[in-house]
């Protein structure tokens, strides 16, 4: 099995596919603090602009999804959570920031854990 940085649930899959449907390609920004907090951004492709403050975490393969969705995170918070697991989800409320899904009366989440060693070793 390969290492990833990211993952997402079934649930959320189905929201990837449905808002990729509706508004085109999709793009990830992990947001640091403004906004919703530290909740994952959901933007139309290249519509957040990223460059060398950016770190690509993942390049997600959703099925039913013609092309790869891209996570990104800063480099300064890449830093700090270099060690993290992420694993996108969805949860029911809206949150208050500019991410794709919060007409939709859901918001998306990240759930986190520590990275292990081999998965750590294969990532480097």
């Amino acid at each position: 099995m390969t290492a990833t940085r990211v993952d997402v649930t079934p649930a959320a899959a189905v929201l990837m596919r449905q808002l990729r449907e509706r508004h085109g390609p999709l793009m990830f920004h992990q947001s640091g603090g403004c906004c919703d907090g530290s909740s994952p951004m959901c933007y139309l492709e290249g519509e957040f602009r990223t460059g060398r403050s950016d770190v690509l975490l993942e390049s997600l393969a959703i099925e039913g999804v013609p092309e790869p969705i891209t996570f990104w995170m800063s480099a300064s918070q890449f830093e700090l959570w270099k060690h993290t697991h992420l694993t996108v989800d969805v949860v029911p409320g809206r949150g208050s920031g500019f991410s794709l899904e919060a007409p939709e009366g859901v918001r998306f989440l990240i759930r986190s854990r520590l990275l292990t060693e081999a998965e750590l070793a294969e990532l480097s």
